[in-house]
């Protein structure tokens, strides 16, 4: 059937050409030795000579048990595809610098073994960068020591190239021999990973392209981007492939643009990820039914991102820019389930290929699910202080640096000063990354969260000296954008400041840290029966009869991690929207099983249990840290615009220059109406000009207003119109009370953490159809150094 529709392609080329695109012949495509077995050809992927069209699905195979990859790889090939796609995560291997370790749940080589023997080829993902919700994008905490600056990952500097140059040889080492030209049976390398929402500078592409061939891989090499990043970023030396969760033509119509070669679809979104506090998310079955069968039409190729997502086992989650962190469960909204289930959308999508199968081929039956159970509620009676419990040796230092400069990879760190008798003041730190909690004479006076970049708290008057304690949790670093160089902890200098007067720095700090290390390693703890105050951990156990899936329910507890049996399953966070952690089958013991959880605001109530589904989609907002009401108003009324005017029409992204910079640190976009003429305004991406025409770091960059955001019947919040993602967005209230009077005009104010020269915006409608609602069509916009009142 695909042959039937060959036309179709070429007529994508020819519109490609027309357009002024330069077709490279495949003989410039020098990504490596042919391959025997494996060829890119002038129109086609070629096995054995022959062409074959792939039908690929990602599965991350750190995120699955490794009992349960040949499970999971027989529903990938039932569901239609041939091949599947995998990442490897450079942390996961090389947590500590110079220590590898592919044994057990690291064993890619086993994997790729699985695979072949389920009859699928395998396309390796191997970094060094992945991005993929993991933490800092696959890149190790200890890079962060290599260097003080914040644009030195992902560069030719040699801090990143040296040990990326090392990791890939060693990658080299484990899987060269399962390439295609080995008998083995991974096809294509991927450089990278869509270097081009990143940077622009081609020759890094060309070092890290190096680096694999140096490694010993021969099969052919490639590069992905999303669509409008595929021309910028194209270098003739690799394959170019498109990602995409909509639109397959304008993708295709890109990739004509630069090469002469098959059409391929590096990532099609199945669903998308979920971040704690928002909504779950969920994907069309049939718009994407449509797009696989239109890409397969065209004779293009693809790989389901995610064809199962799985779970982010251990403290293993990334976390979206500016800092949203990525919940536990990876589900994804998958056609195979975060437990392996298939359902609709698995059927859907097996019958949507079934009619492009190659001639004689069979689709199996998807396996069996695996068996699931309940487990009665059960109470964790012993609990253990954290503060009790702290390692008795502290680091001493005149300020608090970030704490990877201490060796502390991630964890819980106590840090803990004198302040002297005085009148009340703020408490202030210059960062917090992440979460912290802050304590005097060992009452809990308040909070400090970098989500609102709230690094300060309110000290009331004090008659003697007291102790200042803060206890800080790290949850995840930054996967994607500048935002990678993640520096964890307190940063000082910390400072205390009464009114009217000068900030006061506070000196001699005692540090105290629980690592938690690569896999999430608990320390010797003391537990005692009954409740401790303040953040704990608690311990607890259950008995099972048998082996079996299960998804613990964690929506009495608050905040914190679950360990099973010594193992970490993972992070929970009361609100929502996962309530549930997915414990398979295969790590639970028959008989007596230990339960440990660290819960750092308390629980409600001390006890779990076993449910035999799972709770994806539950908000808690109410359970989230106390923050002050916000009072926060626009204030534009002597302000003159930096720029007005009316945006095209369409989905392109568009870049709006400025009659001259304008300095400030606030940035407001106000929309007056919308092309579809209702009262929606939506923004896919906002990105700021400098003078020089690259866009601005967006690392300090918070949301400081907005008019409307919906964030009941999906994930519209104003995060998304700076968090890099061209495939979600801001989307102004319309469902419930909120959307009522919600109308023109909308205003999105950001700060942008200091004082910069903006010469432009660049702005990403909202992708889809020309159906979407929201749109922007009329607009103005204004930089200040204060854009809001209180």
């Amino acid at each position: 059937m695909a042959r039937a529709n060959l036309p179709r392609r070429r007529l994508l080329q020819g519109a490609a050409a027309a357009a002024g695109g330069a077709l490279l012949p495949m003989r410039a495509l020098a990504q490596g030795a042919a391959s025997p077995r494996f060829a890119i050809g002038a129109s086609d992927f070629l096995l054995d000579g022959k062409p074959l069209q792939i039908r690929c699905g990602e599965m991350h195979f750190a995120r699955v048990p490794r009992e349960y990859w040949q499970h999971r790889l027989q529903a990938i090939k039932a569901m239609g595809l041939n091949t599947v796609c995998a990442y490897l995560f450079w942390n996961y291997h090389e947590w500590r610098e110079g220590k590898y370790d592919w044994s057990g749940q690291r064993d890619a080589a086993e994997f790729c073994r699985l695979a072949q023997k389920e009859g699928l080829w395998v396309i390796l993902r191997p970094g060094p960068y992945a991005c993929a919700e993991w933490e800092m994008g696959g890149l190790p905490w200890w890079l962060l020591k290599k260097h003080p600056g914040d644009a030195y990952l992902r560069t030719r500097d040699p801090a990143f190239v040296d040990p990326a140059r090392r990791y890939l040889r060693e990658v080299g080492r484990v899987l060269a021999p399962m390439q295609a030209t080995q008998g083995g049976p991974i096809l294509m390398v991927q450089v990278e990973n869509e270097y081009g929402f990143f940077g622009e500078d081609l020759e890094y592409m060309r070092v890290m392209r190096q680096a694999l061939l140096d490694a010993g891989f021969d099969v052919p090499l490639f590069q992905c981007n999303p669509t409008n990043a595929v021309v910028k970023t194209h270098i003739p030396e690799l394959f170019s492939v498109a990602n995409f969760g909509s639109d397959p033509a304008a993708g295709f119509k890109e990739l004509a643009k630069v090469q002469r070669g098959p059409l391929m679809c590096g990532e099609y979104y199945s669903g998308w990820f979920d971040t704690w506090g928002n909504p779950h998310r969920r994907g069309d079955n049939a718009k994407a039914v449509i797009d696989i069968q239109a890409m397969l039409e065209a004779n293009g190729s693809f790989s389901l991102y995610m064809a199962h997502g799985g779970t982010t086992f251990g403290l293993w989650g990334g976390c979206d820019r500016p800092f949203r962190p990525d919940t536990t469960s990876y589900d994804y909204d998958a056609p195979i389930s975060e437990a392996g289930w298939v359902g609709a959308k698995f059927k859907a999508y097996r019958e949507g290929m079934r009619p492009f199968l190659a001639p004689g081929e069979v689709l199996p039956e998807p396996p069996a699910r695996n068996p699931v159970m309940a487990i009665g509620p059960f109470a964790l009676k012993e609990s253990a202080a954290v503060f009790a419990n702290l390692p008795a040796r502290a680091i001493k230092a005149v300020s608090p640096e970030p704490m990877e400069q201490y060796d502390i990879s991630r964890g819980l760190v106590a840090y803990r000063v004198q302040l002297p008798a005085g009148p009340a003041g703020l408490l202030a730190a210059a960062k917090v990354r992440d979460l912290a909690w802050v304590y005097i004479d060992g009452k809990q006076l308040g909070t400090m969260d970098t989500r609102h970049r709230r690094f300060s708290v309110a000290v009331p008057a004090r008659s003697k000296p007291v102790t200042v304690e803060i206890l800080l949790y790290t949850i995840a670093r930054v996967n994607f954008g500048l935002e990678v160089h993640d520096r964890k902890g307190l940063h000082g200098p910390v400072t205390f400041t009464v009114k009217g007067g000068a900030a006061q720095a506070l000196e001699n700090w005692e540090i105290r840290a629980i690592d938690f290390d690569a896999d999430g390693t608990l320390p010797p703890l003391a537990f005692k029966a009954g409740r401790a105050q303040g953040p704990a951990f608690w311990r607890g156990g259950f008995d099972a009869a048998r082996q079996a899936d299960t998804f613990l329910d964690m929506s009495s507890w608050g905040q914190g991690i679950v360990w099973i049996n010594g193992r970490c399953l993972g992070r929970y966070w009361s609100i929502g929207p996962t309530q549930t952690m997915y414990l398979p089958g295969p790590w639970i013991r028959k008989g007596r099983n230990d339960v440990v959880v660290l819960d750092l605001t308390g629980p409600r109530s001390a006890r779990m249990a076993g449910l035999t589904e799972p709770i994806l989609d539950q908000l808690n907002p109410e359970l989230d840290l106390a923050r002050p009401p916000s009072t926060v108003r626009p204030a534009l009324a002597d302000v003159v615009p930096a720029g007005a005017g009316e945006f095209a029409a369409g989905g392109a992204t568009q870049d709006v220059l400025f009659a001259a910079p304008v300095a400030g640190r606030q940035f407001c976009l106000e929309s007056l109406d919308a092309f579809d003429g209702k009262q929606y305004a939506a923004a896919a991406e906002i990105s700021l000009l400098g003078k020089d025409g690259k866009t601005l770091n967006q690392q300090s960059w918070t949301i400081a207003y907005v008019s409307s955001e919906e964030l009941k019947k999906e994930d519209g919040s104003a995060l998304n119109a700076i968090n890099g993602q061209a495939s979600d967005h801001w989307h102004t209230a319309y469902a419930g009370a909120a959307a009522a009077g919600a109308a023109h005009p909308h205003r999105l104010i950001i700060d942008l953490g200091q004082r910069v020269a903006v010469a432009g915006m660049r702005y990403t409608p909202r992708q889809g159809p020309d159906t979407v609602t929201g749109r922007i069509k009329q607009y103005r916009v204004y930089v200040a150094d204060k854009l809001v009142s209180e």
